[in-house]
């Protein structure tokens, strides 16, 4: 299968190479790697240029955009830049971040997962975070959910979702659509990414109502967006999260931000959630 890799950068100097490296070393070579170079003001072209001399897979290109990190809206804004300088002749399209080391067998086993479950559209590993010198399974990763840091794309699935939501969220709202078009997500444990830099790192203060927005772009609901709000707050130990979460769902909704989805994707979206958390009660 065809590998097409889309990675957005935006001053990834202290990562990125050994991003690249780990991809360049896989046991099923990507046919090409597109980064993104967000604006950086650092070294990330220099380090991208001298692997590019080196892999004629691996293209680059500099784009201009904010400096200031607004989840979801910068990521892909840069990842659909990338994908306007490639062709079309992939299996496979992956989004990845920049600050990403991959155990060499990645690709060859995502490529296989699509091979072996022609009804899976989005596949992936789970990220690991090193904690006290020890590499831990980040905390956002679940069984039923591939982080948005590694997405791996079946290119009919990825048509059939109209590519990618400009919003944060977008690496849930691509899932749900999947699920609408009657495709399946499969995660694989066995597949350990390590994530360089934490989920986060760099938002800036301005974001903390984008989640709740996210949600209300969704089409969840107050009752829902409750529910997946003090989700994330445990998660996250946080409960100040939680009342961010709201009010930016409040706010979103007083006014009357576009939504993501359309009514009938929503009403698919809530059946959907429900039905998970009913299968998690009983």
């Amino acid at each position: 299968m065809n590998i097409y890799i889309v990675i957005p950068a935006h001053n990834e100097e202290a990562y990125i190479s050994k991003t690249l490296q780990s991809l360049a070393e896989q046991t099923l070579l990507p046919k090409k790697i597109m980064v993104v170079n967000d604006n950086s003001s650092d070294n990330t072209q220099n380090v991208v240029d001298s692997f590019s001399k080196k892999y004629n897979f691996i293209q680059s290109v500099f784009i201009t955009s904010e400096d200031k990190h607004v989840p979801g809206s910068k990521v892909i804004n840069a990842f659909t830049k990338g994908l306007e300088r490639l062709d079309d002749n992939y299996d496979i399209l992956c989004k990845f971040d920049a600050d990403l080391l991959f155990p060499k067998e990645y690709l060859e086993f995502i490529a296989s997962t699509f091979n072996l479950n022609p009804k899976c559209g989005i596949a992936g590993g789970f990220c690991y975070i090193e904690n006290n010198g020890k590499w831990v399974l980040e905390n956002l990763t679940s069984k039923d959910h591939i982080r948005g840091a590694l997405k791996a794309y079946r290119k009919d699935c990825f048509d059939q979702i109209n590519g990618l939501k400009n919003t944060m969220g977008w690496d849930t709202i691509d899932e749900l659509l999947a699920q609408y078009h009657g495709w399946k997500i499969k995660t694989e444990a066995s597949l350990h990414v390590k994530h360089l830099k934490p989920t986060g790192a760099s938002y800036t203060r301005e974001s903390k109502y984008k989640q709740g927005e996210a949600f209300y772009k969704m089409r969840y609901g107050f009752l829902l967006t409750e529910i997946a709000s003090v989700k994330l707050a445990l998660k996250k130990n946080s409960f100040r999260f939680y009342l961010d979460c709201i009010q930016g769902f409040k706010k979103a909704r007083k006014n009357k931000i576009p939504y993501a989805v359309s009514e009938e994707e929503g009403k698919f979206i809530r059946n959907l959630r429900w039905k998970n958390i009913k299968s998690k009660l009983f």
